[in-house]
């Protein structure tokens, strides 16, 4: 099998060591950063993932610190979801967009202060963009990639891991929402938050020392929770439809097109650089839109995006799939046109493997 050649422009993170002392058996690279994709197998991790709690190393998920008297003018510049109601103490979640209303990523903004926020950013240059947004109107700000890099706790036993190393406290943080808790003398940010339906949090560790440190205690305090390293899991992703930007929807994919026009407030998002553009999709409504699927028979690996076919024509894409055990069937994420939207409807698939029939769904499985 291929492997990814070690070099400089891919990055390791602070947790991984743990993750090859656990047995990680592959990555993906993300923001130039090794992602781990699977320890024992992506159904054995999902069924785990599901019953017990998980310590995944997502570091790859760079933040980008805005800081300064302009800090809160810029952020609304960049996306279409009104601001304005934010408070320190809670996370956004945020569509970005350039001039054309094309999705650029769909981070989670944190808001440190009035004028400090983390923008904690999907796999794309983000940075350079806002670099060049905050350059070209001369705003009062600074914009760089901090030394942070978040852990995720995840499963339905994260609350009483998450308490054993930093008090009951921890369980009192709302969804959504982050407090500073210690660790060896340093505060760290804890969001209630995460990339998986299982619930749990995500550790903001800044400074990557302690990096290690955090991951053994988390792993020692939970040895008789059946704690494990995980990552991200194919199949519970999809079955609860969490969005992969550059896979799912990229920048020739408006919000709305990925089904998140409820976090645009086109309206009174004023200053945001794509709401013009975004004036008029919310007001015609998208031509095509993501919708969950579901796909008969066995399907290879779904590396690339399948052709969605109505009458031999192509009416969208698949553009994730995989079994799923709890289900008893493929599910599937898809971009479809209006035409052929509506639950129940009937389509093929064009797969590697040959045509499958696939039915789009009224909601994502969980």
């Amino acid at each position: 099998m291929a492997q990814i050649a070690p070099s400089r422009r891919v990055r390791r993170t602070p947790f991984s060591d743990g993750v090859e002392a656990a047995g990680v058996k592959g990555y993906t690279v993300y923001n130039r950063m090794l992602l781990p994709t699977v320890f024992r197998s992506v159904t054995e991790d999902y069924h785990h993932l599901k019953s017990a709690v998980q310590v995944w190393d997502v570091a790859c998920e760079r933040q980008v610190e805005v800081r300064g008297p302009d800090a809160s003018r810029l952020m609304q510049m960049l996306t279409p979801r009104d601001l304005r109601g934010m408070l320190p103490g809670q996370c956004y979640y945020v569509p970005m967009v350039d001039e054309t209303g094309g999705m650029l990523n769909d981070p989670v903004a944190v808001k440190l202060a009035e004028d400090r926020f983390w923008i904690s950013i999907a796999d794309s240059d983000l940075l350079l963009w806002v670099k060049g947004i905050a350059y070209g109107y001369r705003l009062d700000v600074l914009v760089d990639e901090p030394d942070v890099s978040p852990l995720a706790i995840q499963g339905p036993k994260s609350d009483e891991l998450m308490a054993r190393v930093f008090g009951d406290a921890i369980k009192n943080v709302r969804f959504f929402r982050f407090g500073w808790f210690e660790f060896q003398g340093r505060q760290l940010a804890i969001a209630r938050s995460g990339y998986s339906k299982q619930g749990g949090y995500e550790i903001y560790v800044e400074g990557g020392d302690i990096g290690m440190p955090l991951w053994n205690a988390l792993m020692e305090a939970g040895a008789d929770l059946d704690v494990h390293a995980g990552c991200p899991n194919l199949i519970e992703r999809i079955e609860g439809g969490l969005l992969s930007y550059g896979n799912d929807m990229n920048r020739d994919n408006t919000p709305h097109e990925a089904g998140l026009g409820k976090f645009c407030s086109t309206q009174t998002a004023i200053g945001c650089i794509g709401r013009d553009a975004l004036l008029r999709v919310a007001k015609d409504g998208p031509n095509k839109q993501i919708r969950a699927i579901a796909i008969d028979g066995d399907i290879p690996a779904c590396d690339r995006a399948w052709p969605l076919l109505a009458s031999g024509k192509v009416v969208g894409h698949v553009t994730s799939a995989a079994k799923s055990p709890d289900y008893n069937t493929n599910v599937a994420i898809g971009m479809v046109r209006m035409t052929h939207w509506d639950a129940g409807t009937e389509l093929n698939v064009r797969t590697p493997a040959g045509e499958r029939r696939a039915v789009v769904q009224d909601n994502f499985w969980i």
